[in-house]
């Protein structure tokens, strides 16, 4: 996923992940760290470790740049650093695992811990949070318990990136609004929409593809009181009057004249830069890229509450602990130290445009500077996050391609949404006899 995608929010947590989990993996022992002492220095022989992230868009320049400065600063330790397309790293890590060339620590989203965990590609770190003492009441609670597979723990949560609602303010202002006062909930959003219309300005573009208009009616199908999936993720539930109700609601939107009718992929982002788009529904990772153009007049909000409650879609970066075949002492030693050090720039990290899992980081003054960042993290109760089900990303594609069909009118919602179910359905079943759950 991601031009996308950070934190305190490891704290002193993510250096024990590493020295627990780590230790656990292995087959063999190279024996004893020459030092450790909780990851606040290593003075042993230098030691390499190996991380894979999927971070290709500004949140991997800061990540590069943070660990440069890592290395520079520790002779000992040589962090290197793979990054991949989401999409393809996803692919190359379970090979990379068996043939023991994986690496030693892996960022992976929320959404695909429980694959890898029924894959057996990543280890449990319940141990981690029972050694730090974490616990939920450190953390947003939908994050923390994100992180869960089958009642173990797989993940520690980095972070959580939402979509929310920007709006280009001269656009506001061409229609007579108020450009401090974004719309926040249905009947504001509409009135808004009725302004710019007004004006001769088509105000929100809906992409029928997954990035971005598909997270918009993942949203809203939460919104309206829906969901995809039942409790225990057996059946798919996008199919639900309310769900229906969501999807007819923005299809609507393009006939009443509010969208173009065919939205090319990124158009919808590309117009609201450009000042044909007045509102567009995107990840809170466009943030700093819409720094960079200083041209544009923009602004960012909460996603406003269309439906009976407030949703948005939303994942989040989680550290993992890869399986080893052989265990290195001295990696945990200078894993531990890498993590820890981390930690201790999160506010750096949490620049690169995502909202800090962990609750003390969220309240430091020095975040709350973060002005767009922080005014997303307001989401943070909101966000509705898949089930941890195994393949469950493969079954909501199912969903994003009934939401396309809707979008681009070549079925009605309710037979988009019903064939897409049917399809969804069985990918579950099959999925519970893949991966025997």
């Amino acid at each position: 996923m991601t031009t996308f995608n950070r934190r305190q929010l490891l704290g002193l947590g993510l250096g024990a992940a590493a020295a627990v989990s780590l230790a656990a993996c292995g087959d063999d022992d190279k024996g004893p760290a020459t030092t450790g002492n909780g990851g606040k220095d290593y003075t042993g022989p230098k030691v390499t470790i190996n991380l894979w992230n999927g971070f290709t868009g500004g949140d991997g320049d800061i990540f590069k740049k943070l660990v440069d400065q890592f290395n520079t600063e520790h002779a000992n330790i040589a962090i290197t650093v793979a990054t991949y397309k989401w999409e393809d790293y996803y692919a190359k890590l379970p090979g990379a695992v068996s043939s023991g060339n994986g690496p030693d620590i892996a960022v992976m989203h929320m959404d695909m811990i429980a694959t890898f965990a029924a894959r057996k590609v990543i280890q449990p770190v319940d141990d981690v949070a029972s050694a730090l003492g974490l616990s939920e009441s450190d953390f947003a609670a939908t994050v923390w318990k994100g992180g869960l597979y089958q009642s173990k723990r797989y993940g520690i949560p980095l972070d959580m990136h939402p979509v929310g609602m920007y709006y280009n303010k001269a656009l506001f202002q061409k229609a007579g609004l108020d450009p401090a006062k974004p719309p926040t909930n249905r009947s504001e959003f509409e009135a808004t929409l009725t302004a710019l219309k007004g004006a001769g300005i088509q105000g929100f573009w809906i992409s029928p593809f997954q990035f971005t208009g598909g997270m918009t009616g993942y949203s809203l199908v939460h919104q309206f009181g829906g969901a995809l999936y039942n409790a225990d993720a057996t059946k798919a539930t996008f199919n639900s009057d309310q769900a229906v109700e969501a999807v007819s609601w923005l299809t609507k939107l393009i006939a009443d004249g509010h969208s173009p009718a065919n939205v090319g992929q990124d158009a919808d982002y590309l117009a609201l830069k450009s000042n044909q788009n007045a509102i567009n529904i995107n990840g809170i990772w466009q943030v700093n890229d819409l720094k960079k153009s200083p041209d544009v007049q923009w602004g960012v909000a909460p996603v406003p509450q269309i439906g009976t409650r407030k949703a948005v879609w939303a994942n989040s970066h989680n550290f993992t602990i890869v399986q080893q075949k052989t265990t290195d002492a001295n990696k945990v030693a200078g894993a531990k130290v890498f993590i820890n050090w981390l930690s201790q720039h999160s506010l750096d990290w949490a620049a690169g445009g995502q909202v800090p899992a962990r609750n003390a980081v969220r309240d430091d003054p020095k975040f709350k500077e973060l002005t767009e960042v922080n005014t997303l993290a307001a989401e943070l109760p909101d966000a509705a996050f898949p089930p941890a089900a195994p393949g469950i990303g493969d079954v909501t594609n199912l969903f994003y391609t009934a939401f396309n069909e809707a979008v681009l009118g070549k079925k009605a919602p309710k037979q988009a949404l019903d064939d897409g179910v049917a399809k969804a359905d069985k990918l579950l079943e099959d999925n519970r006899k893949k991966y025997g759950s």
